[in-house]
């Protein structure tokens, strides 16, 4: 699960890039593409687990 979201990120980055490369990108397929790439971000970084008090000292 985690390398598919990993290249589904990849791809969502592509095709935001290349939408706003055209003289008129399309607002809604940038919007998509973001919404994918922060939820993307969002579940890959709930495996990295927090800080401990105990790690702080």
């Amino acid at each position: 699960m985690k390398k598919l979201m990993v290249v589904l990120v990849i791809l969502a980055i592509g095709v935001a890039f290349y939408e706003q490369s055209k003289p008129h990108p399309n607002v809604y397929i940038t919007v998509a593409a973001v919404v994918v790439i922060m939820y993307g971000a969002m579940r890959l970084s709930a495996k990295i687990p927090g800080r401990k008090d105990d790690d702080i000292q």
